[in-house]
């Protein structure tokens, strides 16, 4: 099968870091750690476990971060390479094994990336406190070699499919599964907007987790990427009644926010500034150092950036006892002022993932509440795939996702059966 793969190696991040910023060819070109390569199809380790032809997936800012090395190396020991990269993952089950009940040969199905102890090969006896309780996005075992695997040595370390040795992601036409990982897709959904479940859960568990929809608010939404989006979305889908202001920076960023629930969008800066003053806070220049505030301010903060500037941004506009909720990959910020987070006693919470939520009274995956809201209108999300590239263009389509200023991608994907 055609993937496309990528290799971690000290080479690669003294290229990528050095000559990547004068040439792209050392990020994802041919001087860098991807390629286009011809893989063995991987063999099912299990009864448990399905096979997926992939007709979509999408591209992740995870993934550039990754590929460009800009990400914290802290993470480096929860996956394993070379991996074929990609984890938004729409596609067809052409295989199940006999202990998969729940989806069969030709449906449709979307993929929870993210591997629970079950997965691993281990016994319910044998689960972190994070699996069993149902938060298996912070598995506690996923540094560890598992015992089941598709080879005799088991399951490489990782934590997620598409970063991961053993189980190939997205950015394939082929890739394996484990049962509890698959979730078929409502006729009614698109595969437009079914290729989206993976970054809408984010933001629906970010939402649920830190009970934002039951704010009085107002709620300040930072960042112009599918998570941002998907955060307005949740915050509407899921009841948020209050208003909500989304900062963006583009036209058709602030078309698509207005269109998915913001009732108020603003650029960074001045309008920011403005709509923070609007909510009864006043301004204080120090004597030295950047403006500050004393009441009013956003009583729910959600970062979707995960920047210096936009952690020390929510801290300033967060009201007091406000919270302020990272959805952005946040990694090593240099000289960030966390004087707020004690001055104004505010709570900062992370979320990554999904998992078992309570909702309506009743316990359900993320990935499935995504599906229910989204069969129930998908409306303006088909807005947030802006491009889609056949797999023999990645190159093409990484070009778009980091450049997308010029390009005005929010969402790109790749279409590994499209030839």
């Amino acid at each position: 099968m055609k993937a496309v793969e990528f290799n971690v190696t000290i080479p690669g991040y003294v290229l990528a870091r050095s000559l990547g910023r004068i040439s792209d060819a050392f990020i994802y070109g041919r001087a860098s750690q991807l390629r286009l390569a011809e893989r063995t199809p991987p063999s099912m380790p299990g009864a448990d476990w399905v096979r997926i032809e992939v007709d979509l997936c999408g591209i992740c800012g995870s993934d550039l971060g990754n590929i460009s090395y800009r990400s914290s190396p802290a993470m480096e020991p929860f996956g394993s390479f070379p991996a074929v990269l990609g984890h938004e993952i729409l596609g067809r089950v052409v295989e199940a094994g006999p202990g998969v009940t729940h989806v069969e040969v030709g449906d449709r199905v979307v993929v929870d990336p993210m591997l629970h102890c079950e997965a691993r090969g281990w016994g319910a006896g044998a689960w972190c406190r994070s699996c069993a309780a149902g938060r298996h996005a912070t598995c506690e075992k996923a540094a560890e070699q598992g015992p089941a695997g598709s080879d005799r040595e088991g399951l490489a370390p990782g934590s997620t499919i598409g970063y991961h040795r053993d189980l190939p992601g997205g950015w394939g036409e082929q890739m394996i599964a484990h049962r509890r990982q698959v979730f078929p897709v409502p006729d009614a959904i698109p595969d437009r907007v079914a290729v989206l479940a993976e970054p809408l859960s984010i933001g629906v568990h970010g939402v649920l987790g830190s009970r934002a929809f039951q704010a009085r608010g107002p709620v300040l939404v930072i960042g112009s990427g599918a998570i941002a989006f998907a955060t307005v979305w949740a915050l509407r889908t899921l009841g948020y009644g209050g208003r909500v202001v989304a900062q963006v920076k583009r036209p058709h960023e602030v078309a698509l926010a207005e269109s998915l629930g913001a009732n108020e969008t603003v650029a960074p800066g001045d309008e920011a500034r403005q709509a923070l003053i609007d909510t009864g806070a006043s301004a204080y220049m120090p004597v030295v150092g950047d403006e500050v505030y004393a009441g009013g301010g956003f009583e729910v903060v959600f970062d979707c950036v995960g920047s210096r500037a936009s952690v020390s941004q929510a801290l300033r506009y967060a009201s007091p006892r406000g919270r302020v909720v990272v959805l952005g990959c946040a990694g090593q910020l240099r000289k960030l002022d966390l004087t707020f987070l004690w001055a104004r006693e505010l709570r900062i919470e992370g979320f990554v993932g999904y998992g078992t939520e309570r909702w309506n009274g009743r316990a359900q995956h993320t990935f499935e509440i995504v599906l229910e809201r989204m069969a129930a209108g998908p409306g303006a999300l088909a807005d947030l795939v802006t491009h889609i590239f056949p797999l023999k263009q990645y190159r093409d389509a990484l070009r778009a996702a980091y450049d997308h200023r010029r390009s005005e991608a929010i969402k790109v994907a790749l279409a590994p059966g499209s030839g």
